[in-house]
């Protein structure tokens, strides 16, 4: 059997990318739903007010099942990871608590407000609850991305009676690795969203179901996934520079650099082997790029991994292929979101039954880059659970048996396999129904209800 800090890893990470199924859906899908409203404000076009109604429902079913398993990953810094809470647990349980306290608590107000108000409150109140809602969920992913960041890069404390004490508050607020995970996190949820309104919008157009709705909802993911994609390929070069500064060991691994160099090239084929610490191919080397993108400058040197003792390395497969599958993801992202921005402002969408079967299939690739994402982020800070301050080994319950953990392991894998399975179910049974599915249920007094006087 595997040991107490392995399967409390494993624990972790099996929770965490499951809540983060659902997590990026959310932040994409409650801004799209906010302009859909405001159009419809705006326009009184009643089209706009079913694209609100339709998209907010797959919103609200993604989000109900988003709260669920994102609450169980807290209970463990206090079940398996209690010493890492009295460690640092005073810094890091600052961001968490306001995430929980404020901006957790203006989501749910408002999405009530939003779900009930349809009848109660003026159309603009109305629109405005999504916007606060929309604004309230990015907020929550600032505190967390905050605290993660803290961990990536710790800042604005001192080491004092065998613990961590924050000294400067502000210092965490402000700390650049937190901000460019945030932004990172951020544009990678709209690309998301944006895919999977298209995706969506494709079947409904190759089955030639209420046109004129799916093609303005393609039309507008189009425009959003064009702009987030090409912001998250910005943003992640950034990303990566911060990364190459404060976390070389990880890096290192992102590029499979074993030795420290000056002038490094970046190599677009590399094969690494781990086993005796070398490449055994690298090719089509472009001269001084891996120093240039790393510090922006031709002539840096870049640190390998030999520079550091084996027991602080990461591992390096996992790390690199992840990275690179990351990378080439994005650069399709911006490649497929340009094609859906030229065919649609061309109106070449249902003459492009091909693209459109295209856009259906690629709704699982964003989910394929966020997952991998958080293995380059997690796996490649290893073996820190906070960078250059506390091992992951050091973190651990010392309170807890391996069979403990093994058997609440076994019991969040069946529930979170069972909730994956049910989000996926209702997303695909209304997305395929239509706005159709709507008018019928608010015709049998259910849904998301009707303004007062409209519809």
């Amino acid at each position: 059997m595997m040991d107490v800090v392995t399967l409390s890893r494993l624990q972790f990470a099996v929770t965490s990318a499951f809540h983060f199924i659902f997590v990026p859906l959310t932040l994409g899908l409650s801004i799209l739903v906010a302009y859909m409203e405001t159009r419809y404000v705006r326009t009184g076009d009643e089209t706009y007010l079913g694209m609100t109604k339709f998209w907010g429902k797959l919103f609200l079913i993604n989000f109900a099942l988003g709260v669920v398993t994102g609450i169980t990953m807290e209970f463990q810094f206090g079940m398996n990871w209690s010493e890492y809470s009295r460690y640092v647990g005073d810094i890091f349980g600052a961001p968490l608590a306001i995430e929980a306290t404020v901006t957790f608590f203006l989501e749910s107000t408002f999405i009530g407000l939003w779900v009930f108000g349809w009848n109660r409150v003026s159309k603009r109140t109305h629109a405005l609850a999504m916007w606060l809602v929309a604004i309230a969920t990015n907020l929550s992913a600032l505190f967390i991305l905050l605290a993660n960041g803290w961990m990536q890069k710790p800042v604005g404390y001192v080491l004092r009676n065998n613990r961590a004490e924050m000294v400067d508050f502000t210092a965490l607020l402000t700390n650049s690795y937190g901000w460019l995970k945030f932004t990172h996190t951020l544009t990678s949820g709209y690309v998301l969203a944006s895919f999977f309104v298209m995706g969506v919008s494709a079947y409904h157009l190759l089955k030639k179901s209420s046109p004129d709705f799916f093609r303005r909802s393609f039309r507008m993911a189009a425009a959003l996934g064009l702009a987030s994609s090409i912001m998250l390929f910005v943003i992640g070069h950034f990303h990566a520079a911060e990364v190459a500064k404060v976390q070389p060991t990880k890096f290192a691994a992102m590029e499979s650099v074993w030795e420290t160099r000056k002038s490094v090239p970046y190599n677009m084929i590399v094969i690494p082997d781990t086993a005796n610490e070398r490449n055994v191919v690298e090719a089509i080397g472009v001269p001084k790029m891996l120093s240039f993108l790393a510090f922006h400058s031709g002539d840096a040197e870049v640190k390998g991994l030999k520079e550091f003792p084996v027991d602080e390395r990461p591992p390096v497969m996992p790390v690199f292929l992840s990275f690179r599958v990351m990378i080439a993801l994005g650069l399709l992202f911006i490649l497929l979101s340009l094609v859906a921005v030229i065919k649609a402002r061309r109106n070449r969408l249902e003459t492009s039954p091909l693209f459109l079967r295209l856009m259906l299939y690629a709704i699982p690739l964003p989910y394929i880059a966020t997952q991998i994402g958080w293995i380059v982020a997690e796996v490649g800070r290893q073996p820190w659970l906070v960078y250059g301050v506390l091992k992951t080994s050091s973190g651990v319950s010392g309170a807890v048996s391996a069979s403990q953990v093994m058997a609440s392991l076994a019991g969040f894998t069946v529930i979170y396999g069972l909730l994956a399975v049910i989000d996926i179910y209702l997303l695909t049974k209304y997305s395929k129904k239509g706005p159709a599915a709507i008018r019928v249920a608010e015709n049998a007094g259910e849904g998301l209800g009707t303004p007062a006087g409209e519809v």
